[in-house]
């Protein structure tokens, strides 16, 4: 896909004895510990290049969910530092990166802002005494999900530490300082893995047909926008996860323990969608289980969609059966296909696994078409489960696999990456 022209890029920018402030989407830490640098490793070539070219960093990026959303308190705690992230990058690019320390002048208040004692280290960047500034996490800022005038401090703050802005997170799509604001105070470009991304974008957004979609989610609330939009685009759709149990009680009048009312009623609007068209593929063979518990002997059953009666209710179902996958209709449509997009975790895992397995690997049956994975938990868990197929496909030209699968639904629900608030703040930026 070509990139728009109105986007600033990079390549662009004059980087030579400057400090450029890069947001990253590095949030890859949870207990704090990284559980994949896949998103690190995705920037090095960005990073690469503008110390290449002459430019001194300052990264900065989100980790975790700090703020409660009901008190507004914000949490500070090692459990969403950036420190994992410092060790890995130093050890990759055999460069020291220092932290700064701020003060936190209220408890649960988070950093009210960036204060001087930043500036030696900044004095030491332009020295080439260290090979970059981390600043701590973007979330421990008041001002980052603040109110506009707390929003527009911060960025101005983040603004006054460098000279450019590159913004290579393509998967911190929310309209936040770090993110947008910050962009309206400096020359501001995409960096490369924000452009390969919109690129890649493309092959669903403007797929080659058939185009086979893979989608699952714990709620249709967070879907059902992007759903109907993929819907549009598509050949065919196989639905997982939550959702897709909620799509069984519509569409049999049967009953799933932990699926709410609100998502079936939503299930409905999607079946009246298929309606005389037949996309949603039906898996048949799925896992129920008596509990959340885990795997227990005795308490999970394979059950089939050609035993629902109106009115039946069942546990909880937890996985899709890889016996779904070698019916007929189901296997021929996945090798048909020339686009397969795929943003789901099938089953209840840890525990429930067997189905997103038998998915990864029926994909890859099909050598043709181009295999687009959505980031997040979906990447891990082709990760975890199909670790050498993962290895063996990972610079397969037929294979891409996004970092940020929130980022890809929410392009694919207006159409365009364009639209993304990060992404427009850029465009909105350049020549001034």
């Amino acid at each position: 896909m070509e990139i728009d022209k109105g986007l600033p890029l990079i390549q662009d920018a004059d980087l030579e004895g400057k400090v450029v402030l890069v947001r990253v989407d590095h949030n890859v830490v949870k207990k704090g510990l990284i559980v994949d640098p896949y998103r690190i490793d995705a920037t090095f070539g960005t990073l690469y290049n503008i110390v290449e070219r002459g430019g001194r960093i300052i990264l900065m990026t989100h980790v975790g969910r700090t703020r409660d959303k009901k008190t507004g308190k914000i949490k500070i705690s090692n459990e969403t530092s950036v420190s994992p992230i410092v060790d890995y990058i130093e050890t990759k690019l055999h460069a020291r990166f220092l932290v700064p320390e701020f003060r936190e002048e209220e408890q649960s208040r988070g950093y009210s802002g960036i204060d001087t004692s930043i500036n030696l280290m900044i004095k030491d960047l332009k020295k080439r005494k260290i090979g970059g500034i981390y600043l701590p996490n973007t979330r421990w800022f008041q001002g980052e999900e603040g109110d506009e005038s707390g929003k527009d401090r911060l960025a101005r703050q983040l603004a006054g530490l460098a000279d450019v802005f590159v913004n290579d997170a393509f998967g911190s799509w929310q309209p936040h300082a770090s993110t947008v604001d910050v962009a309206r105070h400096l020359p501001s470009f995409a960096g490369f893995l924000m452009q390969k991304e919109i690129s890649n974008l493309n092959y669903v957004l403007s797929p080659n047909k058939p185009f086979l979609a893979v989608v699952a989610g714990a709620k249709f609330d967070t879907k059902i926008g992007p759903l109907k939009e993929i819907y549009k685009k598509v050949d065919h759709l196989i639905l997982g996860g939550v959702i897709y149990n909620a799509y069984l009680c519509a569409k049999y009048g049967v009953r799933i323990a932990g699926v709410p009312e609100e998502d079936i009623e939503s299930a409905r609007d999607l079946l009246a969608l298929d309606s005389g068209k037949g996309k949603i593929l039906e898996l048949k063979h799925m896992i129920e289980s008596d509990t959340l518990d885990g795997k227990s002997e005795g308490h999970f059953r394979e059950i089939c969609t050609e035993h629902f009666k109106e009115g039946d209710t069942y546990g909880y179902i937890l996985d899709v059966s890889p016996r779904s996958f070698s019916q007929k209709e189901v296997e021929d449509i996945m090798r048909s296909a020339k686009t397969i997009f795929v943003n789901a975790v099938m089953g209840f895992t840890p525990h429930f696994w067997e189905g997103s397995k038998a998915l990864d690997e029926a994909i890859d049956k099909n050598a043709g078409a181009m295999k687009l994975y959505g980031g997040g938990d979906t990447l891990q868990e082709f990760k975890n489960l199909c670790p050498g197929l993962y290895l063996q496909v990972l610079d397969n030209s037929q294979y891409y696999f996004f970092t940020g699968g929130g980022t890809v639904l929410t392009a694919i629900q207006h159409n365009s990456p364009y639209d993304l608030p990060p992404i427009r703040a850029l465009m909105e930026r350049k020549g001034k």
